[in-house]
C-alpha cells in the first residue's frame, strides 16, 4: 500500500512553495506514480482538487478495473466542493466536518496515514499540508519508504533537504518519473 502526499501550490500561500514548484513536473509526477502503483498495488491519497482529476485521468486511461487498487480520503468540510472527478472513485472515505477546517483536516490526515500499513510514502509539490502529513506520516510508519520527489520543489524540496539524509539525487534531478518510480518502490511493489 503507497501514500501520495501531492498539490499545486496556489498564489494566495506562503511564496516558499510557489516559488519552487514545478507544475508540469507536479502533473507528470502523479500521474506517472498513478500509472506504476495501481496496476500492482494500493494508493491511498487526500481528495486535493488539482491531484484526483490527474488520478481520474490515469485511471480512465488504464481502460481495466482497478478501482479495488485505490483510496480516496476526502473531508466532509469540502463537500460543497468536491471535484466531479470524486464520483468515479468508488472507495472514498469521508471523514467528518468538525467545528473548523484544521480539526477536520487533522481528522482526515489522522484517519488516512494511521489506518492503513502503508510501505512508502510519495510526497509531490504542495504546501504546508504536504509537510504536516509528512510528518505524521514518519512518525506513524517509522520503517517506510519516504520519497519527497524534489525535483517537483514547494514542500517536497523542503522536505527533501530538510530532512533526508543521504538521498537518492534522482529524486532532485530526475525527470523521467515513471522509470524513476519503478526503480525506487522495486522492493515496495511486485512488478
Amino acid at each position: 500500500m503507497i501514500f501520495l502526499s501531492a498539490s499545486i501550490p496556489v498564489q494566495e500561500r506562503h511564496r516558499k512553495y510557489i516559488d519552487t514548484a514545478d507544475v508540469i513536473a507536479i502533473r507528470d509526477a502523479v500521474r506517472a506514480l498513478a500509472t506504476v502503483v495501481i496496476p500492482k498495488s494500493h494508493l491511498v491519497w487526500g481528495g486535493h482538487p488539482a491531484i484526483t482529476p490527474l488520478i481520474h485521468y490515469v485511471m480512465r486511461k488504464m481502460n481495466a478495473d482497478l478501482k479495488e487498487h485505490i483510496t480516496l480520503y476526502q473531508s466532509e468540510w469540502f463537500k460543497d466542493t468536491f471535484p466531479k472527478d470524486n464520483l468515479f472513485f468508488e472507495n472514498v472515505v469521508i471523514t467528518d466536518k468538525k467545528e473548523t477546517l484544521g480539526s477536520s483536516l487533522e481528522l482526515m490526515r489522522n484517519s488516512m496515514i494511521k489506518n492503513h500499513p502503508y510501505k512508502a510514502g510519495i510526497f509531490i509539490g504542495g504546501m504546508d499540508g504536504i509537510e504536516e502529513e509528512f510528518n505524521l506520516f514518519r512518525q506513524t510508519h517509522p520503517s517506510a519508504l519516504l520519497l519527497p520527489v524534489a525535483s517537483t520543489g514547494a514542500a517536497a524540496k523542503i522536505i527533501h533537504d530538510k530532512y533526508l539524509v543521504n538521498p537518492d539525487p534522482r529524486l532532485l534531478n530526475d525527470y523521467a518519473y515513471m522509470t524513476l518510480f519503478k526503480s525506487l518502490l522495486k522492493d515496495q511493489i511486485n512488478f
